[in-house]
């Protein structure tokens, strides 16, 4: 008997364990289950707004209605407008002016007007016009910039067609403008417009160097079959002297760029494409111009972003968001490419720590160093410094020029 019950109790015994284990076992699944995006509401609000595309002109974009009732989301917050660090619900909410009162009708008791025997019509409400963005235009400052003359005035169509089919002499892109006849005013040729005389501006540098002698020479020799065909007499600045001011020009942006970045890394889970993005939406981010790429809006509508979030974009392109894992991604601050009046800096550190919570992550150099979003505060009067000196040179932080030569 007394064997029988030893038996009993070591099966008892081993019973449990296996159970502990099996527990364990699911319990550490559970815990190592990438992270998922949970699924929309039919309350969920519409998309927000995309990245404008990269490069190019941007064509008119009509601005869009405002509904009578529009819906207040608390999803999308910025993380610059102040607030918990956690994160803030983002309200907004359209006021709707008062019903004007018909002449000789006097108010009721309550405050409302008496109706009359014939309503009048509704005003109608005439569509706000398209806001047109504004392309890159020549600046001296960047540029170089060789004349043509023209002998007579041209058509804007007449240009077009024949403005050269790539606009770019190795990695250094160029620009043609036409003085506006009408307003006297450099442009890029527009249909309907006549022109009396053209320039065309090539970028000294860009972060890939500096203009050389071998892109000067293409771009002569685009430039220069455009002259011919629209009959303009093309006159280049010397070749010496413009790689020369090429090289001052580069060694001062290298001198004066600056791209802070630090890496948010999962502590535990892994998170799927889907997760992440429905993360950092909540945040401020919205889906970038390219695969991989989460940005933080300027304040400036058609600017560069303020912040960027960047993670594998091969995993971005998977035909199941909620099935391609991730478990690192990049915050980076372009300091030349945002005006300083949008306080970029102190949104960089205040994103990474809200990210940080939200998506369970631990803050990372690109060696792997834990770092801590104090670390960074000792380098603000170095930022101090270099908006200044970026000023004093007229390629302030966030300004067309400075975009242009730190791109």
């Amino acid at each position: 008997m007394p064997s029988m019950s030893l038996t009993l109790a070591l099966s008892i015994l081993a019973g449990v364990i296996l159970l502990l284990l099996v527990v364990q076992s699911l319990w550490n699944a559970r815990k190592n289950t990438p992270r998922r995006a949970e699924p929309p509401s039919a309350a969920t609000p519409q998309a927000p707004r995309m990245e404008p595309p990269l490069g190019g002109d941007m064509a008119a974009v009509p601005t869009p209605m405002p509904t009578a009732a529009p819906v207040a989301s608390a999803e999308l917050v910025d993380a610059r407008r102040g607030g918990d660090a956690a994160v803030a619900a983002a309200s907004a909410a359209v006021g709707l002016a008062p019903e004007a009162v018909a002449p000789g009708v006097e108010p009721a008791a309550g405050g409302a007007a008496l109706a009359q025997a014939a309503p009048a019509p509704a005003p109608a409400v005439s569509a706000p016009a398209p806001v047109v963005r504004r392309g890159p235009r020549i600046d001296a400052l960047i540029d170089v910039i060789a004349t043509l003359a023209l002998d007579a005035r041209l058509s804007g169509e007449f240009i077009q067609a024949h403005l050269p089919t790539t606009r770019r002499a190795g990695t250094k892109p160029f620009l043609i403008e036409g003085l506006n006849a009408a307003t006297a005013e450099w442009e890029p040729p527009a249909p309907g417009q006549q022109y009396r005389e053209l320039q065309a501006g090539l970028q000294l540098a860009n972060r890939h160097g500096a203009l050389n002698e071998i892109e000067y020479s293409e771009f002569v020799q685009k430039l220069q079959p455009f002259a011919d065909s629209v009959g303009a007499a093309a006159e280049f600045p010397d070749m010496l002297d413009v790689v020369a001011r090429a090289k001052e020009l580069d060694h001062f942006a290298m001198q004066h760029d600056a791209q802070l970045a630090v890496q948010v890394a999962a502590r535990t889970a892994a998170w799927s494409v889907a997760y992440l993005q429905q993360a950092c939406l909540k945040h401020g981010f919205v889906p970038g111009s390219v695969p991989g790429r989460l940005v933080m809006p300027g304040a400036e509508e058609g600017a560069p972003p303020v912040l960027v979030l960047s993670f594998d974009p091969q995993a971005a392109l998977a035909e199941d968001p909620n099935g391609a894992m991730l478990q690192v991604a990049t915050l980076s601050l372009d300091i030349p490419q945002t005006a300083e009046a949008d306080n970029p800096f102190d949104t960089w550190l205040k994103a990474m720590s809200t990210l940080a919570v939200e998506l369970d992550a631990a803050l990372v150099d690109e060696a792997g160093r834990p770092v801590r979003p104090e670390a960074f505060e000792p380098i603000k009067q170095d930022l101090e410094n270099l908006y200044r000196t970026l000023e004093a040179r007229d390629l302030a932080a966030g300004s067309a020029a400075a975009r242009r030569l730190f791109s």
